[in-house]
């Protein structure tokens, strides 16, 4: 006991460890709960994808044929589909196909993709699958290229995104008599970082690919 001004007698307040222990417990499993449902909400639904290989819809917005982005070369026999990101955060597929048309007239480089994939799942072919897009350097010959956009910095894709690339990237492995072995991302032809979640993320790649093994499996069994 202490006597404080005034003579009033005031008591030493105890800590009661116990209890604070068991606060400390409940927050930290509070925090894990949250931290796994959001993990569950990115990677569980993604895990239990229900879709098939049959052709999506696909707004056809072909490139004028140019040096710089639609050369007009057939590509040879098509031994693999390649799967990029777009590396400019929040844009739409509309915004990147026009990018592509443009360099006709910027001539600031080379590139196009076969595909792309925006934000809501909408999915614009650019060049015709039997003709070469300046997209996956040495492999632009004999590969088919999906460019996939994405809202921010991460490189991860939305939900909507998702479900279109795991669609088309099935429905093209079947068009071409390929299997989810043959999908591979700009990384493993360069080296570059390129789908970057796909790079920095290797079980959300190989769960994409599982995803595309099970689409393909869905439209084979029925």
């Amino acid at each position: 006991m202490t006597t404080g001004r005034g003579g009033k007698r005031r008591r030493r307040r105890r800590i009661d460890h116990k209890a604070l222990y068991i606060r400390i417990g409940i927050l930290v499993l509070a925090v894990l709960t949250v931290v796994l449902g959001i993990y569950s909400c990115v990677s569980g639904n993604r895990r239990n994808l229900n879709v098939d290989a049959s052709e999506p819809d696909i707004d056809v917005q072909l490139l004028d044929v140019n040096p710089y982005s639609r050369p007009g070369i057939e590509t040879e026999e098509i031994n693999g589909i390649v799967i990029h990101y777009t590396a400019n955060p929040g844009s739409t597929a509309q915004d990147n196909r026009d990018y592509f048309n443009g360099l006709q007239y910027s001539r600031e480089t080379e590139a196009s993709s076969n595909f792309v994939v925006g934000l809501d799942g909408e999915i614009i072919q650019c060049v015709p699958t039997w003709e070469v897009a300046y997209a996956s350097n040495e492999r632009n010959f004999d590969t088919v290229s999906i460019e996939c956009c994405h809202p921010d910095d991460s490189g991860a894709f939305t939900d909507e995104t998702y479900r279109s690339l795991v669609q088309l990237t099935a429905w093209l492995c079947l068009k071409f008599d390929l299997s989810e072995d043959d999908v591979i991302r700009h990384y493993d032809v360069t080296g570059k970082i390129c789908p970057k979640y796909f790079v920095d993320h290797e079980d959300a790649w190989e769960e994409f690919r599982q995803n595309v093994r099970k689409a393909i499996d869905r439209t084979l069994e029925n």
